[in-house]
């Protein structure tokens, strides 16, 4: 399996404006071999931006390099700006890309 992180430090106030554009994003994930799932996380608040991570797990890195190489990237990525054209980012996203070593999960007996 395979983790895909980008971090994004969004500016104080901006919070809303970010969090539109990626609800009303076109993802196309669904449309991939071996996407399993995405979520986007809220971090902590700071003096000058709040934490933000956007998180998608693949059945392994070839999946997820197939994914950036792809046209669905292209599209989903090209609709991902703000369209009051200021930017609502300090900086460029950082991206970390991790190979799951371990996972463990709740089993469902275990309630």
């Amino acid at each position: 399996m395979f983790i895909a992180m980008n971090r994004f430090q969004v500016k104080i106030g901006a919070e809303a404006a970010f969090e539109t554009v990626w609800r009303t994003r076109e993802s196309y994930l669904g449309n991939m071999a071996g996407f399993v799932e995405f979520h986007l996380l809220k971090g902590p608040v700071l003096e000058d931006h709040t934490l933000y991570s956007s998180h998608t797990t693949w059945v392994d890195k070839a999946a997820f390099e197939a994914w950036t190489k792809s046209e669905e990237f292209r599209r989903a990525h090209a609709r991902a700006d703000n369209k009051t054209g200021e930017s609502l980012y300090l900086g460029h996203p950082k991206f970390e890309g991790f190979e799951v070593i371990l996972s463990e999960r709740k089993s469902s007996a275990a309630a």
